[in-house]
């Protein structure tokens, strides 16, 4: 029973260690393309341009603390467990497209903290957003569905 407990957690903490890293890449992702390099809009973009750059700080802080933490939890996994890399995976697709869903319905649309761009239509920007994000979680979505019907564990119990 202990062993099939160990393997449980293991594989919950691979899936946990991708999500974290899909959610601190995608992060990243935004940040780069959309804040720096193209500069359509900051984290919080409702007061000046030097909290906006203040705020950007702050999603590529949290950005970073999500990748590290994954780091150590990959590391402590892989180190102690067998790990499916497809697994993993599944939980990077699922951590990025959940980012993207958050920040394109909760912070584009219903917060509005800030906007895709401005001074643009932008159903079409918001459109693309969701459906990257929809993308993105159906590949995890997918992943997951073919590692667990594939994992012995699971079928038996």
């Amino acid at each position: 029973m202990k062993k099939k407990e160990d393997s449980v957690s293991a594989r919950r903490k691979i899936m946990g260690s991708g999500l974290l890293i899909g959610i601190g890449v995608m992060a990243l992702v935004d940040e780069i393309i959309f804040h720096q390099l193209l500069q359509w809009h900051h984290f919080f973009d409702f007061d000046t341009t030097q909290f906006g750059i203040f705020s950007d700080g702050l999603l590529n802080s949290f950005a970073l603390f999500a990748i590290v933490a994954e780091i150590f939890l990959f590391a402590h996994v892989v180190r102690i467990h067998r790990h499916s890399p497809v697994r993993w995976a599944a939980g990077l697709f699922l951590g990025m497209g959940a980012f993207q869903l958050f920040v394109g319905i909760v912070s584009h649309t219903v917060l509005r903290i800030h906007q895709i761009r401005y001074n643009v239509e932008l159903l079409p920007y918001d459109i693309a957003w969701i459906s990257s994000a929809l993308l993105l979680l159906v590949i995890g979505a997918f992943l997951w569905y073919r590692v667990r019907k594939n994992d012995p564990a699971v079928q038996e119990g």
